[in-house]
């Protein structure tokens, strides 16, 4: 902990010291702490006054955020010493001041909001989008330290609208297939997609009073879907178990007795034999598709994503003849299954939607239309 401290690191030591006297603080052993808070707390004071004193005459408005960023540094410091007070050093308090700089940082921030709001005036006279978002970031900055400054908050939804990439988003069937209805309202409802992406926003409805920036198609290619397919594998199932008693006879025929006298009996085995036939049912289809980024005010294709989604429709089943004994659990519990009706066409392109559609919130994601 000295070593933050003669290091110039004076708030590190002091937050150091700040822990070690949370609890038992008049303790003896605790005198280096207590001299290393006072040491860490004025010189941590005496550098900040004397760098907004320089910061002052200096008179750059620039460095006016600096300025006020030292006010709440200096109350923040005591804040955080506050709690700990009074401390005892060699049986005597310490005196540790406590200036009033509320007036201070007031003035200060009155400063860096009238500063900043000038800044984000000249930035919002930009039609450059890297300049707008530079403005929309300043005058959030001053709502947050000076909340409800000026207008500032209309000129930061200003600056949002205007330095937001807009983007229109249609679905393209190039497929001369029908496609569902439903799907295309799936794919189109970006309510549900979870986009993070704070400054490009996606319409799939075009808005008469925004002037879109970019286009992306989602353009359908290719729909491929196979015939319905039973798949059927038989087996012959047989498992020998015993089924009572019966008695021991000798090659004539007679019942055999044991040293005893007594008829010997013997387990009766008995063979189940059953004929086992699974099922699998199969219907699969294809999507091919491409995701196009166009620039609308150059009418230049950014970039191109192939996507290619398949849904699956398998059902198993099995059926037997014979001897149900013969049966292992497999055989049981897949004998629970029936047949079902293969979904239609529509049903099937429908259902590989969602892989279609994860794709594609994948693609948004992960795009950055302005690197």
């Amino acid at each position: 902990m000295e070593k933050a401290l003669y290091s110039g690191n004076y708030n590190q030591a002091l937050q150091d010291a700040l822990r070690k006297l949370e609890n038992n603080k008049d303790n003896e052993r605790k005198q280096d702490f207590v001299v290393m808070l006072q040491t860490a707390y004025e010189k941590a004071n005496e550098r900040d006054l004397k760098n907004i004193k320089h910061l002052q005459k200096d008179a750059n408005p620039e460095q006016y955020k600096t300025i006020y960023d030292l006010y709440l540094n200096l109350e923040a410091r005591q804040n955080a010493v506050k709690p700990v007070v009074p401390l005892q050093l060699n049986g005597k308090t310490i005196v540790l001041e406590f200036p009033d700089y509320s007036d201070a940082i007031v003035s200060s921030r009155a400063d860096v909001s009238e500063h900043f709001y000038t800044k984000g005036l000249q930035l919002l006279k930009s039609n450059f989008k890297d300049d707008l978002k530079d403005a929309y970031n300043t005058f959030h900055y001053i709502d947050q330290i000076n909340p409800n400054y000026k207008n500032v908050r209309n000129l930061k939804q200003e600056a949002y609208h205007r330095g937001t990439d807009y983007v229109i988003v249609t679905i393209e069937n190039q497929t001369r297939q029908i496609i569902p209805r439903r799907l295309e309202d799936d794919l189109l409802n970006f309510d549900t997609y979870g986009l993070s992406q704070f400054w490009t926003v996606y319409h799939a409805n075009p808005d008469s009073d925004i002037d879109y920036d970019y286009a992306m198609a989602l353009q359908l290619k290719q729909i491929n879907i196979s015939p319905e397919r039973f798949h059927e594998k038989e087996f012959l199932r047989e498992k020998e178990f015993v089924d009572g008693w019966k008695y021991k006879l000798d090659r004539a025929g007679n019942v055999m007795k044991d040293s005893l006298g007594k008829d010997i009996k013997i387990d009766k085995i008995v063979t189940a034999r059953a004929g086992y036939i699974e099922y699998r049912q199969v219907k699969s289809t294809q999507v091919l598709a491409e995701v196009v980024y166009v620039d609308l005010k150059n009418n230049r294709t950014l970039d191109v994503f192939p996507i290619k989604s398949e849904f699956v429709f398998e059902n198993h089943y099995a059926i037997y003849k014979g001897d149900k004994r013969a049966l292992n659990q497999a055989d049981f519990d897949l004998l629970r299954f029936k047949p079902l009706l293969f979904p239609s066409d529509i049903e099937m392109v429908y259902d590989t939607g969602e892989d279609l559609k994860l794709q594609l919130k994948q693609i948004i994601n992960s795009y950055k239309i302005r690197n």
